[in-house]
């Protein structure tokens, strides 16, 4: 497959093409439509553009596992269609989109709004379990549940068409993409790099929204050195769907006053001109010398084993093993588990040589064979989340069985079984 075919995503322009350009993201599990009855007042003053994530509508099914990948497509797909400069419009995963391009794209992002926006989705475990139950029991679960996440109780029940329009986006998106936007979600933390947002941005969230809530719309606020905040009333997360003519005017009033283009020296704006980063640049030039100096390391700037360790750590066991591990951990225990997370973690799991899914494979074999059976249940949790199917883990253990005793199988089988259950079956 060619790289230009990976990196396009499927869009639709609509409005007048010399207008400014207005691009909107939709939310996990939605597709452009998410945004249709906005199109008609917004495309008076702008040229829209909408686009869809991957495997969602009409987009290729090449999955992005990370939100700076996901901007990097959107990007290369303005770049297609000759769109230098723009205004940013995302709803959800969509508003995150915009944020990561207000930061690594400043010269080209001129206003930014975040709608049911969060500089942190939830927690990392919560996202990396629902991939695991998509992959155990396909979208539908995730699909008949997305209307309780996304509108309120009066108005599903008041809008039943609506409500079977959202579960069918869902179900007809593609699995394995909708689980790598997941992983981009567990991953996406923005919360120290917001004072770095340089456009004038909106705020918006629905006053009844439970999957971001107020409080984290207000912690944008906090955080973007120009944000104002809009609550709308009796709205839950797909604000644009429950409330469309109040989220539009909100818009309209925001892209109207917060779009500005730097002028150049005619006067002109300039167009494509990126700002200077004068305080990048000197960075750039004191750190070899730095180094020269023997005042940097070349540890320090690649990380240490024990950073990259703990990354990795929580990545594969999950926040809420690693949390628990720190807390029980004293004076006594400190040094034993710094050992685990440099050698085991900083060392072995980043080794380029196997994946983490053939990593986990490796795990817990070694783990049945040498009796270890206190930590092959936070070993089968991370199987799965490394894509491991319950199927697959069967396998494992039926093949440990043959090479490493009855026994020893029999009781992985027992904390397995368990494991699997509680993160496979689906909320609700």
């Amino acid at each position: 497959m060619s790289e230009t075919r990976t990196q396009m995503l499927q869009y639709r322009v609509d409005g007048p093409e010399d207008a400014p350009a207005l691009v909107l993201g939709a939310s996990l599990g939605t597709t452009w439509h998410m945004w249709d009855r906005q199109i008609p007042e917004l495309t008076r003053q702008w040229r829209v553009i909408r686009f869809d994530l991957p495997g969602h509508g009409g987009s290729p099914a090449y999955p992005a596992s990370s939100v700076a990948e996901l901007a990097d497509r959107v990007a290369a797909t303005l770049d297609a269609l000759g769109v230098d400069r723009f205004g940013y419009g995302g709803c959800s995963l969509g508003g995150a989109i915009g944020t990561q391009l207000a930061l690594t794209r400043p010269q080209r992002v001129t206003s930014l709004a975040l709608v049911s926006s969060s500089p942190r989705y939830g927690t990392a475990d919560s996202w990396r379990q629902r991939g695991v139950v998509i992959r155990t029991n396909g979208l539908d679960p995730i699909a008949r549940t997305a209307p309780e996440r996304w509108f309120t109780p009066g108005f599903a029940a008041a809008q039943p068409a609506i409500v079977e329009w959202a579960v069918q986006m869902v179900r007809t998106t593609d699995p394995g993409c909708y689980i790598a936007a997941c992983e981009a979600l567990a991953s996406y933390d923005v919360r120290s790099s917001l004072g770095r947002v340089g456009v004038p941005t909106l705020v918006v969230v629905g006053s009844d929204d439970q999957t971001t809530p107020t409080t984290d719309a207000r912690s944008l606020v906090a955080g973007i050195p120009d944000a104002s905040l809009a609550l709308v009333p009796g709205t839950s997360h797909l604000a644009p769907v429950e409330q469309p003519a109040a989220v539009t005017e909100l818009l309209i009033r925001h892209f109207s006053s917060a779009w500005h283009d730097k002028p150049s020296a005619g006067g002109q704006p300039a167009i494509g001109a990126a700002a200077p980063k004068p305080q990048l640049a000197a960075a750039a030039q004191a750190a070899p010398a730095a180094i020269e100096a023997g005042l940097a390391q070349p540890e320090a700037v690649r990380g240490s084993a024990y950073e990259r360790g703990a990354k990795v750590r929580r990545e594969v066991l999950g926040d809420a093993h690693v949390d628990a591990v720190e807390e029980a951990t004293d004076a006594f225990s400190g040094e034993f588990q710094d050992l685990v997370t440099r050698y085991e973690w900083g060392e072995t799991w980043t080794r380029p040589g196997l994946d983490r899914r053939t990593r986990s494979i490796i795990t817990l074999t070694a783990l049945v064979a040498g009796g270890h059976h206190g930590d092959i249940a936070a070993h089968t949790r991370a199987a799965l989340r490394n894509g491991l199917t319950p199927t697959e883990i069967k396998d494992i253990l039926l093949h440990t069985a043959v090479y490493c005793g009855i026994p020893a199988a029999n009781a992985a089988f027992t904390v397995a079984q368990r494991v699997i259950r509680e993160e496979t079956t689906p909320e609700g």
